[in-house]
């Protein structure tokens, strides 16, 4: 039986920017965004959180929901810094880690002899290390599945612990609500309860054969999930699929003539610049452009090539623009696909 923690820190960035200045303590703070420009937020406080502002809300609505909201800018190479501590803490614990983020993580604690091989302790003795060395506080779920400890970790939000035991998996999916399990987004969610599958127990009570064909892969997904079923193992490393650049606008923009400007002027020499590092053992096989319009819908274009080429760009942006029909863009990005490379595959660690 495997025995699996998901560590999360409890709003990661603003927590490192509320410990850095405790004058913000106990006041709603957000990262990111601008009074002056537009933007969306990084991440906020839970204090912030009681006025219903969240994480990737556009600024102009947090200020509208909390008019005192504090918004202070971000420092990535600040929190790259206190992660690569956050890892040399788990790194005491367990060599087999899985970094989903800067701030979050699964350990696979199953062959450790640490108080006595109980999860349970160690995932306390985490978080305890974490607070007295960092000063931040995380949450961690312990399960034996997976997916089941990803979903723990939010139970007893913020610096608290939730753990599944193995008893208890049946009965803990029989009442978990379906949109808990990664991959069920706002919009899937609301078919399924469309269709009288609400919880765990409701996947149960349907057939395979049924949620496969009225949902494809994510039925499959969901009757493997909600029959306990997550072979997938703590994965120590991971190969980065795609690199990209994007910008909001201060005002949103009707004319592509500008968004073409601001592309193959700002965004590409970005992308290239960022891209560099990784194309030294990798291809690239596809391009892709994505615009957000003014009512905050987004759709994206891709086309399968091996090279940064305008003329393609042009025309993704051309067939992205006019599913707007007329609306203004707001948000403009560009990527790129990376091929897979088998033979560095084992040796490319996620970004700390």
């Amino acid at each position: 039986m495997k025995k699996i923690i998901h560590v999360d820190m409890d709003a990661f960035y603003v927590s490192v920017e509320i410990r850095d200045n405790p004058s913000l303590a106990n006041k709603p703070v957000a990262v990111g965004g601008s009074r002056k420009a537009r933007g969306v937020l990084s991440t906020c406080n839970y204090i912030a959180r009681e006025f219903g502002v969240r994480s990737a809300m556009p600024t102009s609505v947090a200020l509208q929901k909390c008019p005192n909201l504090i918004l202070v800018p971000g420092r990535m190479e600040v929190y790259k810094s206190v992660s690569a501590k956050i890892r040399e803490i788990f790194e005491r614990y367990t060599n087999i880690i899985e970094p989903l983020s800067l701030d979050e993580a699964y350990l696979d604690v199953s062959n450790s002899q640490l108080f006595g091989g109980s999860a349970t302790l160690i995932a306390q003795d985490i978080c305890r290390s974490i607070y007295e060395e960092l000063q931040l506080t995380a949450s961690a779920g312990v399960a034996p599945i997976k997916y089941l400890a990803k979903v723990a970790s939010d139970l007893n939000k913020p610096n608290g612990i939730y753990v599944i035991p193995p008893n208890d998996v049946d009965s803990f999916i029989d009442n978990m609500e379906l949109k808990k399990i990664p991959g069920v987004g706002k919009v899937t969610n609301e078919k399924l309860l469309a269709d009288n599958l609400q919880y765990g127990r409701d996947i149960k009570a349907s057939s395979l054969e049924y949620l496969a064909s009225r949902y494809g892969k994510l039925g499959r997904l969901l009757w493997e999930r909600c029959s306990g079923v997550d072979d997938r193992p703590v994965m120590t490393s991971r190969e980065r699929k795609s690199v990209g650049v994007e910008r909001t606008f201060p005002e949103d923009i009707f004319d592509i003539s500008v968004l073409e400007e601001i592309l193959f002027k700002k965004l590409v020499p970005e992308l290239e610049r960022r891209s560099e590092r990784h194309l030294k053992d990798r291809a690239i096989n596809k391009l892709g452009v994505k615009v957000k319009f003014s009512d905050f819908h987004q759709t994206t274009k891709e086309f399968a090539t091996d090279r940064i080429d305008n003329s393609i760009l042009s025309e993704l942006l051309s067939e992205a623009f006019s599913r707007g029909n007329g609306k203004r863009v707001r948000l403009l990005g560009v990527h790129i696909g990376l091929s897979p490379n088998k033979e560095d595959t084992e040796q490319i660690s996620f970004e700390w």
